[in-house]
C-alpha cells in the first residue's frame, strides 16, 4: 500500500466480519464521497438516488441548531485496499486505507449532503465530526445487500413518539401540555402509537392532536398565551361534545364512539383545529357561548346529511384529503353559525 488515507478507529466484529467506527471531521466528507451517482444506473449503485427536496430542511436543522444538533453514523463500505494497525489494546488502532480506494455510502447520503450544504453558510462546521463505521467492501453485491438490510430491519419511530419527545418544536411542546391540561385527552391519548387497534383503550393519538393543533397556530409563535388559548378551546370543545361526555361518565363505550360516530376521527378533530384557528384569529367572537353548539350536532357517522362526501365516503370509509378537512369543518362552521372563510366558501361553491 502506497499513500493512504489513516483513520484513528476502534475494531469490532459482526457476523464474523471485521468493521470499523472512525470519527472524521465533517470537511472530509465530499473528498471521501463524492456525488457521482446522477450518472450511475441504479442496479449499479450501492444507495438510492438522493432526495434533493430532503437536504434543505435537514440543513435547516443543523444551522438552527448549532450548538445542539446531532446525527447518527453513517455506514460505509471500503472498496479498495486497506489495514488495520493496533496499538496496545488489540481493538483500538489507526485504520489505513489506500488513496486509490473508494468509499461507498450505504447508509446516511442525505445526512451527508445535508452537512456539506450547510458548510456552504457556516464553515465552522468543517472542525466538527460525525462517526463512520467502515465495513470492507466485497463486491457491488454486498454494498446492496447492506443497503437493504440497513433500511428494511429499522424501525421507524412513530410520529406520536418523535412528537412526544421533541423539545424544540413549540407546538410540539404546547400540545403535550394541552394533553395533560384537558381531562378527556389525558385520558383517551396514546403517545406512542400513529394508529389505533380496534380494541385499544385510547380515542386519539398524540400527533393527531399536534396536527389539529397546526391548524390553530400554524407555525406562529406558540407562547403562553397561545397556550393558555389552544387549552381552553379543546376543554371547551370537549364540554360540548355529547358522545365524549358520554363516554367519560361510561353511559356510551369506547367501541360504541370508534364504530358510530365520526367525532374521534383524526379527519374530524383536525377539521376542529381549523374552527379553532377562527376563534384565535378572532378574539373578541364569544367562543364559550358558540361552542355550545357543538351539543346539538349529530355526530353519528350514518347522517348522510352532514358527512356524506365531507368525511365518509359513499362506500362507507372515512376520508383523509385536505379538502375532505376543509369539507367537514365548513360544516360545523355552518351548524354553530360560523362565518367561512374564503377556501371554505370556494370549496363549497364547488360541492
Amino acid at each position: 500500500m502506497n499513500f493512504a488515507y489513516q483513520f484513528p478507529a476502534v475494531r469490532g466484529v459482526q457476523a464474523g466480519r471485521e468493521y470499523y467506527i472512525s470519527m472524521v471531521p465533517l470537511k472530509l466528507l465530499s473528498k471521501l464521497f463524492p456525488s457521482d451517482d446522477e450518472i450511475v444506473a441504479p442496479e449499479y449503485r450501492a444507495q438510492r438516488k438522493i432526495n434533493e427536496a430532503r437536504i434543505p430542511e435537514i440543513k435547516k436543522y443543523i444551522l438552527e441548531n448549532r450548538n445542539n444538533y446531532v446525527f447518527s453514523a453513517l455506514s460505509a463500505s471500503i472498496d479498495g485496499e486497506f489495514s488495520f494497525v493496533s496499538n496496545d489494546n488489540a481493538d483500538i488502532g489507526v485504520l489505513h486505507v489506500d488513496m486509490d480506494s473508494v468509499f461507498l455510502i450505504n447508509d446516511g447520503q442525505h445526512r451527508k449532503a445535508a452537512i456539506e450544504a450547510a458548510m456552504q453558510e457556516d464553515d465552522s462546521l468543517g472542525k466538527e465530526t460525525i462517526s463512520i463505521v467502515f465495513f470492507g467492501d466485497n463486491g457491488l453485491e454486498r454494498s446492496q445487500q447492506m443497503f437493504t438490510d440497513l433500511n428494511k430491519h429499522a424501525v421507524k419511530t412513530s410520529n406520536s413518539l418523535s412528537t412526544l419527545y421533541d423539545s424544540r418544536d413549540a407546538v410540539a411542546v404546547a400540545t403535550k401540555e394541552v394533553i395533560n391540561a384537558v381531562p378527556f385527552f389525558k385520558r383517551f391519548t396514546d403517545k406512542e402509537r400513529d394508529i389505533l387497534g380496534k380494541n385499544s383503550g385510547n380515542l386519539f393519538t398524540l400527533n393527531a392532536i399536534y396536527k389539529a393543533n397546526l391548524k390553530i397556530v400554524h407555525n406562529d409563535n406558540c407562547d403562553t398565551a397561545a397556550i393558555e388559548f389552544l387549552t381552553l378551546y379543546w376543554k371547551t370543545v370537549a364540554d360540548n361534545i355529547n358522545e365524549w361526555q358520554e363516554v367519560m361518565n361510561r353511559s356510551l363505550t369506547k367501541k360504541d364512539l370508534r364504530e358510530n360516530y365520526i367525532i374521534t376521527l383524526a379527519i374530524t378533530l383536525t377539521a376542529l383545529g381549523k374552527l379553532g384557528r377562527y376563534f384565535y384569529d378572532n378574539p373578541h367572537v364569544d367562543m364559550e357561548s358558540t361552542l355550545k353548539k357543538l351539543q346539538e350536532i349529530d355526530w353519528s357517522r350514518y347522517n348522510e346529511e352532514n358527512w356524506l362526501g365531507r368525511t365518509i365516503r359513499e362506500d362507507g370509509k372515512v376520508m383523509n384529503s385536505e379538502e375532505a378537512v376543509t369539507l367537514t369543518c365548513s360544516k360545523i362552521k355552518q351548524l354553530i353559525g360560523v362565518p367561512l372563510g374564503k377556501d371554505e366558501q370556494a370549496k363549497e361553491a364547488q360541492k
